[in-house]
């Protein structure tokens, strides 16, 4: 029993292993990918009209990405890449700096999150026939923990990187901007991903990057915490 075991757990093994994702799924995370590092250029940007600039670039990119999201099939990922679509274009309107990498930042959320369908998509949709599942149900399940442990470890990782521009552009925020202004920014993003974290059914992926964002944010209120009262006592 034990060897049949073992000679199904290859068989099953060399199946997942051969398995490619579709052209038209692998283009669209390709450009997905150009969107989100776009994005965090307008994000990093301290120049409203800068910022603006890789906005549009992010916008033309998710036109252009249109086709392959349709031919890859992914529904999920065409609802959060056109939600961002619109959070893209709302920050192409706004008047502050400040209002601009709010919407940037949702638009980054909705971005990653996007990725993240088209990168799990395939994953979900087996491609094995279904006697060879029904043999062995239970190795199966134990593969597919694997793959999604693995899938997660590497959307954090993603994540953990998208983020880096978005402490970088906070740090620019509080040692440019006065105290007011600066603690109000941090502010908004905090209580924003304070109520996201708050909604069900949220992917591992917007669970993650909200969690995280919020931490920076937190940790930015805490820096600012006192600057206020410091500006009083100076006067």
């Amino acid at each position: 029993m034990e060897k049949c075991t073992i000679v199904l757990c290859a068989l099953f093994s060399c199946l997942l292993s051969s398995y490619k994702p579709s052209p038209a799924c692998e283009y669209a995370g390709s450009n997905i990918g150009f969107v989100k590092s776009q994005t965090e250029k307008a994000i990093a940007m301290e120049n409203i009209n800068l910022a603006r600039y890789y906005t549009y670039k992010a916008l033309n990119a998710i036109v252009k990405s249109r086709q392959q999201l349709s031919e890859c099939g992914c529904e999920h990922a065409v609802l959060n890449i056109e939600e961002g679509f619109d959070n893209l274009k709302r920050a192409t309107r706004t008047t502050t700096l400040s209002a601009t990498k709010i919407l940037l930042n949702r638009a980054l959320e909705n971005t990653l999150e996007g990725l993240e369908a088209v990168l799990t998509y395939e994953a979900h949709e087996s491609p094995y026939p279904s006697d060879v599942l029904v043999m062995n149900t239970k190795m199966a399940k134990k593969k597919r923990i694997i793959l999604k442990d693995t899938d997660i470890n590497a959307l954090r990782k993603k994540i953990d990187m998208s983020l880096v521009n978005y402490q970088k552009s906070l740090d620019n925020v509080i040692n440019s901007v006065d105290c007011k202004e600066a603690k109000a920014f941090a502010k908004k993003i905090h209580d924003h991903c304070e109520q996201q974290l708050l909604k069900p059914n949220l992917t591992e992926g917007k669970k993650y990057y909200n969690l995280k964002t919020k931490q920076i944010s937190a940790a930015a209120l805490k820096r600012l915490g006192g600057c206020e009262d410091q500006l009083l006592s100076s006067k």
